[in-house]
């Protein structure tokens, strides 16, 4: 069996105050056109098809388009909600959707059959396992002791396991962090508050686990165990990745191969550095002035009106930074600050608030719990009311 591992297309994503769908339309016409040349056998989408939980009407047009053109090739799809999607909005037209076999999971379901596909050797079971917090998978478990995300995740694992026969060639197809796996700045934390990590132990019982979640694209614990990456760059620190799918090949004992598959963008997302004379200079950067780009601007002294000169050259010039420039007044020192609180979590926030207002007690553990909970739980109502 053949089949594309794709994830994290974020439709409707916002990238430097620009809405990206035409970007992803673009490379979804690569991908479409991949599997077409490639003749695989179905399409694997492991989460985080939107970029938020109610996704602009233009990225729900173009989720339907691909998913149109998909059956079209009568190909089979299958796809599970991620941390960024509603689970109830991905569950939509679930029983519908697959007598065109297109199989989606928004909610974790204790019990959930796997998805067979067929091919010249037999079966192939696809477990598909969404996204959940550990409080959804107690609440679709009927558990009542605190579960951590690791613990919840084995949970999931055993009872999809229960419904493969012993033996079978299988697929996991999971959204989840994966312990050692390399992040980027656009993915949002699985967890408010508390560690998200999963051991990657729990998927080697499977011929091939597809992930989503991480944008770069890695192995995670096995070469059997990957993420494929995002389906674009949605941040410059991923700007010396590439960007993809993974044609995934399993033969009729189950063994597997995999080859990283890459798609070219419209635009690409890059970081040019230089002084201010080397970037207005003729013949500097020979690659596509119209990519995304960010100038990381060398010069140490001031410079005038330099974000406009520079989008004389880059059209599509969304941040300039100043590596070499110190900040001096204090405007520019205060929101150096605010930049670092930004990057504190909701919990560590609320911790310190706590401390500054008790003459410098600290949360016990039992109380940090009840905060994780709290914020996981507050997490889960906005995706799923936004």
């Amino acid at each position: 069996m053949r089949f594309l591992h794709t994830a994290d297309w974020h439709l409707g994503k916002l990238f430097g105050q620009r809405y990206q769908t035409e970007d992803q339309r673009y490379v979804l016409e690569e991908l479409l056109l991949l599997a077409k040349e490639e003749r695989v056998d179905a399409v694997v989408i492991a989460g985080d098809i939107f970029d938020r939980s109610v996704p602009p009407a233009e990225a729900v047009d173009l989720m339907s388009e691909v998913l149109s053109k998909l059956t079209e090739m009568k190909l089979p799809v299958l796809y599970i909600a991620g941390n960024h999607d509603s689970a109830s909005r991905i569950d939509f037209g679930r029983t519908v959707l697959a007598k065109s076999r297109v199989y989606l999971a928004g909610h974790v379901r204790k019990g959930a059959a796997p998805v067979v596909l067929e091919d010249a050797y037999g079966p192939v079971y696809f477990s598909l396992l969404p996204f959940a917090s550990p409080l959804e998978v107690r609440e679709a478990f009927g558990v009542e002791k605190t579960l951590s995300y690791d613990e919840a995740m084995e949970l999931v694992v055993l009872d999809a396991r229960m419904h493969i026969p012993t033996g079978t060639r299988s697929v996991a197809i999971a959204h989840a962090f994966l312990a050692g796996g390399v992040t980027s700045d656009s993915e949002r934390p699985l967890s408010v508050g508390g560690t998200d990590q999963v051991r990657p132990a729990h998927f080697t019982s499977f011929n091939y686990t597809a992930l989503g979640h991480l944008h770069g694209p890695q192995r995670a614990g096995a070469e059997t165990i990957r993420y494929s990456g995002s389906l674009l760059k949605y941040s410059f620190d991923e700007a010396g990745q590439k960007k993809g799918a993974i044609l995934v090949d399993m033969d009729k004992d189950g063994s597997v191969t995999q080859k990283f598959m890459p798609l070219t963008p419209k635009h690409d997302v890059r970081i040019v550095r230089g002084t201010m004379e080397q970037l207005m200079s003729d013949g500097f950067d020979e690659k596509p002035h119209d990519d995304y780009i960010r100038v990381d601007l060398f010069d140490t002294d001031t410079i005038l009106n330099a974000y406009e000169k520079l989008q004389g050259v880059y059209p599509n010039l969304f941040t300039l930074t100043r590596p070499n420039w110190k900040a001096k007044d204090a405007d520019a020192l205060a929101l150096q600050s605010h930049d670092e609180q930004k990057k504190k979590s909701d919990v560590t926030l609320f911790s310190e608030f706590f401390t500054d207002n008790t003459e410098g007690e600290q949360l016990t553990d039992a109380q940090r719990q009840v905060l994780i909970e709290c914020f996981d739980e507050m997490e889960r109502e906005r995706r799923e009311q936004a």
